[in-house]
């Protein structure tokens, strides 16, 4: 009984603990959202593609809709789990903070909220919550989650799968399609989160995805872009191969790539920065998931966001999220350490502001 009672008051102890380090972060975070002029960050910070939705002024309001009530304290003991996953998601947030402080990175990790950003993020206005899409790391999975919740089929066992990404039919609103001050609202009060993985492995996935695999419903991959790529950066001209690895990386690492980005349109939200697509140091987000991590990061995403009685995250296959060392070791083997220093410095800002370490080929 003695036992019993101990294990209580170190559970109400370890309780208060979290929810005292969980009110000062609170605290400490307000929303601070400004739409930003394009050229807001200096000359190297200009919009994307689109221009930025018109400045408006500077809100603080604290976050509405954040955590829900099985995180707040009730006095019984808490999960052990949970307190667990809570803090590795506050750890992550704080991480972002510091990184979006540091200066020297601020070219990398500060973007304008632009349309292009806008048109990332989908809407679920019946519970008060935005996604922003960032491809190659199990998406699809969770616009699925939105669509049932949205209410346009009643489970995800329903949605063809053609579907999905036909903005058209699936009954997924993107933030852009609303006023600034209807944009303003949502970006301040709802539940807003989005999934990153390895950026090396993701821009691995869309290369494959996209030029090796090519889906027959997207040949502008391999018929248009590719081509493109090749001549601009392909050394030996007299080779006939199609696009390579390595024509890949020397694009994307290239400082001047944004005359091809322009002509490619919205076909490279597979292989832009996190920062471009989802501008994390300037819109609040509530939790960022981990695609190596997703088994335990999809149930608690659902959970912060109060809808895990309403719908569950679709299986994840075995492995599928696993990070595969060896593969991206064997992509670079063949690349250039000029070529994978200049791809690094465009992705450094997507490394540091959710914690993945350089990789080791770099630093040998």
């Amino acid at each position: 009984w003695l036992m019993s009672d101990n294990m209580h008051h170190q559970w109400l102890l370890l309780a208060a603990c979290f929810w005292v380090i969980f009110m000062f972060m609170v605290a400490s975070k307000f929303i601070t959202l400004t739409f930003k002029d394009p050229d807001g960050y200096g000359a190297k910070q200009e919009p994307l593609i689109l221009t930025a939705v018109t400045k408006v002024e500077e809100v603080h309001v604290p976050e509405e809709k954040h955590w829900p009530e099985e995180f707040q304290p009730t006095g019984k003991a808490f999960s052990g789990n949970l307190i667990r996953q809570a803090l590795v998601h506050m750890e992550r947030l704080e991480l972002l903070r510091n990184v979006c402080r540091d200066t020297a990175l601020r070219n990398l990790s500060h973007t304008a909220v632009s349309k292009f950003v806008l048109d990332r993020i989908f809407v679920c206005d019946k519970h008060k919550i935005l996604f922003c899409q960032t491809p190659k790391v199990g998406n699809t999975q969770w616009k699925k989650v939105l669509i049932v919740l949205n209410g346009a089929f009643s489970s995800i066992e329903e949605i063809p799968e053609n579907i999905v990404h036909d903005h058209e039919k699936n009954g997924l609103p993107r933030l852009s399609s609303f006023s600034d001050s209807e944009i303003k609202k949502r970006l301040n009060l709802y539940f807003k989160f989005f999934i990153v993985r390895d950026p090396f492995e993701r821009l691995i996935s869309a290369f494959k995805d996209k030029f090796v695999h090519n889906p027959r419903f997207e040949p502008w991959y391999r018929h248009e872009i590719a081509p493109g790529i090749i001549r601009k950066y392909r050394k030996n001209r007299t080779e006939t191969r199609g696009l390579q690895f390595e024509d890949f990386v020397r694009y994307l690492g290239d400082p001047n790539h944004r005359w091809l980005d322009v002509q490619f349109g919205d076909h490279i939200i597979h292989w832009v920065t996190y920062v471009e697509l989802c501008a994390p140091c300037e819109i609040t987000y509530s939790v960022i998931g981990h695609h190596e991590t997703l088994e335990d990061d999809a149930p608690f995403i659902l959970k912060a966001a109060g809808i895990d009685h309403l719908v569950s995250y679709p299986t994840i296959p075995p492995g599928i999220t696993v990070y595969n060392k060896t593969k991206v070791e064997r992509y670079f083997s063949g690349i250039s350490k000029r070529d994978i220093r200049r791809l690094y410095a465009r992705f450094e800002g997507d490394f540091k502001l959710f914690g993945y370490r350089e990789p080791d080929f770099l630093l040998n």
